[in-house]
C-alpha cells in the first residue's frame, strides 16, 4: 500500500504537476474541441466572431441580425475586428483550431503569471479544466478575457504598468466588462505611467478598426455597441431561467423579486470600494488576490449577459479564493459543492429531471458562486491579513492547509 502511494505521488509530481504537461494537455484539448465542432458543424459562435471582421470591412451594421449567416447576434466591440482579422482570413477548419489555441495561450499566460507558488498555479489550471473545455466548444473569447484580467493584475504586481494597461484595454475594447481590471488601480505604484499608457492604448485601439473600414462607420458602431449592451442586459433580465444564472436571476426565481441589474452593479461596486478603503491591507498579497477573486466572481454573478457556459471567468476566481483561504470542513464542503453543481450541472452526469428541475429552475449554478462571493465580501471587508496568514499559505507549495 505504501509502495503504491509512493508511486502515485511520484506520478503526480513528475507528470501531472509538470508545467509542460499542462500546456500540452490544454493545447490538445483546444484542438480536439475545435475539430469536434468543425466536423459536426457546431461553430455558430465562431461565425459570429469572424463576421465582425467581414461586416466591418464591408461597412455592414455590426449589431444587426443576419439569420442567413448565423444565429443570435454580435455583441463584441468594433476593435474586435482587428483581433479576429487573421483568423477570419483563414479556412474555418484551420481558424477554429488557431482561435482556440490562441485563447488557451492567453489564459495559461495569465494563470502562470499569478503571484502564487508554482504548485498552486498548476492546481488552478487543472481544476478549471471542465469549464475551460465547455468554453472551448463554444469558441468563447471569455477564455482569453480571463487571461487578460489575470495578466493585468500580475503585471501590476511586477510593476509593469504599461503591460497591465495594454491587457486591460484589450479586454475592455472587446467586451466592456474587461474594464473591471481597473479595480487593481490602487495597487499600482506607478499610477502616472499607468494612466498615460491607458490614454495611449485607448487612442490606438479606438482608431485601429478605421484601417479596416472608415472613421464614420467605426464611430457609429461604437455608439451602437454601447446601446446594444444596455438593451441586451435588460432583455436578459426578462428571459428564461436558463439564460440568466446570475445573483439577480436567482433572487427573481427563488424569491419572486425583480431587481434592476444596475442596482446589483452598484451594490457590488460599493462593497469593493469599502474593501479598497482598507489601505493598510494593500501590502499583503493575500488581500490583493482576494480582490482579484472578488472581481472575477462579480463579473459572473452580477452580469445578466452571462450564460450557463460562460463561467470560466468565475471558476478561476473560485480557485484563487480556495487557494488563499485557510481550509476547514466548511470551506472544503463549499468548494466541493461548487465543483459538483457548477462543473457538472450541464452534463449528463445528472439525470435530465434533476438538471431541469433543480439545476436550471433554481439557478443552482449561481448559488455556490453567491456563497463564495459572500465569504469573499466578508474577508475583504473585515478579515485582518498579515504576513502570518499570507506568504506561508500562498507562496509555498501547499494548496491544502
Amino acid at each position: 500500500m505504501a509502495l503504491s502511494s509512493k508511486y502515485l505521488r511520484t506520478f503526480i509530481n513528475r507528470f501531472i504537476l509538470k508545467k509542460n504537461v499542462i500546456v500540452i494537455f490544454y493545447i490538445l484539448m483546444a484542438v480536439i474541441a475545435a475539430l469536434r465542432q468543425y466536423v459536426y458543424g457546431k461553430y455558430n459562435n465562431y461565425l459570429i466572431l469572424k463576421s465582425v471582421f467581414w461586416h466591418t470591412l464591408n461597412r455592414k451594421p455590426l449589431y444587426d441580425n443576419y439569420p442567413t449567416e448565423y444565429f443570435d447576434s454580435n455583441h463584441y466591440g468594433p476593435f474586435f475586428s482587428v483581433i479576429i482579422a487573421p483568423f477570419a482570413l483563414l479556412p474555418d477548419g484551420v481558424a477554429l483550431i488557431l482561435w482556440n489555441v490562441s485563447n488557451i495561450s492567453v489564459l495559461l499566460l495569465g494563470i502562470f503569471s499569478l503571484p502564487v507558488s508554482g504548485f498552486n498555479k498548476k492546481i488552478i489550471a487543472w481544476i478549471i479544466i471542465y469549464e475551460c473545455f465547455t468554453a472551448l466548444l463554444l469558441f468563447h473569447f471569455n477564455i482569453a478575457l480571463t487571461g487578460l484580467i489575470l495578466l493585468s493584475f500580475s503585471c501590476i504586481e511586477k510593476r509593469m504598468e504599461m503591460k497591465s494597461a495594454f491587457a486591460m484595454l484589450i479586454g475592455f475594447a472587446v467586451k466592456l466588462y474587461g474594464i473591471a481590471a481597473l479595480a487593481f488601480f490602487f495597487f499600482i505604484k506607478g499610477k502616472k505611467q499607468f494612466l498615460l499608457s491607458i490614454l495611449l492604448f485607448a487612442f490606438v485601439f479606438f482608431y485601429l478598426p478605421m484601417l479596416i473600414s472608415g472613421p464614420g462607420f467605426i464611430i457609429e458602431s461604437y455608439q451602437q455597441w454601447f446601446t446594444v449592451h444596455i438593451f441586451k442586459n435588460h432583455d436578459n433580465e426578462l428571459k428564461s431561467k436558463m439564460s440568466n444564472p446570475s445573483i439577480l436571476g436567482f433572487i427573481r426565481i427563488v424569491m419572486g423579486l425583480y431587481i434592476n441589474a444596475l442596482y446589483g452593479y452598484i451594490f457590488a461596486f460599493l462593497l469593493l470600494v469599502l474593501g479598497l478603503l482598507r489601505t493598510k491591507m494593500y501590502p499583503f498579497v493575500n488581500f490583493r488576490l482576494m480582490i482579484l477573486a472578488y472581481v472575477l466572481i462579480c463579473l459572473i454573478i452580477f452580469n445578466t449577459n452571462i450564460g450557463l457556459h460562460n463561467y470560466i471567468i468565475g471558476s478561476v476566481g473560485v480557485v484563487i479564493w480556495f487557494a488563499c483561504v485557510k481550509k476547514n470542513i466548511g470551506i472544503w464542503g463549499l468548494f466541493i459543492f461548487t465543483v459538483i453543481t457548477t462543473g457538472l450541472s450541464s452534463t449528463d452526469v445528472y439525470s435530465k429531471y434533476i438538471r431541469e428541475t433543480y439545476v436550471v429552475l433554481y439557478v443552482l449554478k449561481a448559488l455556490t458562486y453567491i456563497l463564495i462571493w459572500l465569504d469573499l465580501s466578508f474577508r475583504i471587508l473585515f478579515f485582518k491579513f498579515s504576513d502570518n496568514n499570507t506568504r506561508r499559505r500562498i507562496l509555498r507549495n501547499k494548496f491544502v492547509i
